[in-house]
């Protein structure tokens, strides 16, 4: 049960952190024991997209698809809005870090 715990706080931390890049707004810190919902009406199967990381922070798409992107022929997912944008700015030179399967 611990580790169960352990480990979605670790999931939402790092989904925490690529949320934060879609607002340029301080806000706290979410508790390590906080688990943050995802938007259901915003998540995507993990088998329609070619890429197993988020190329712009690195978070396993298993974690949670919140949206996607078109690059060459490929359908990636992206844990945040944020992220994607991120991506769209140079994605050359990102893409490399998403593990296409």
């Amino acid at each position: 049960m611990r580790t169960n715990i352990a480990i979605a706080s670790l999931i939402a931390l790092s989904f925490a952190a690529c949320q934060s890049n879609e607002s340029k707004e301080t806000t706290p810190a979410p508790a390590a024991t906080a688990i943050m919902p995802v938007d259901s009406t915003k998540s995507y199967d993990i088998a329609l997209v070619n890429n197993k990381k988020d190329p712009a922070c690195g978070m396993p798409v298993t974690a949670g698809i919140a949206d996607t992107a078109h690059y060459k022929d490929k359908v990636l997912g992206f844990c945040g809005t944020g992220c994607k944008d991120e991506f769209l700015k140079n994605p050359d030179a990102m893409i490399a870090a998403a593990e296409i399967k």
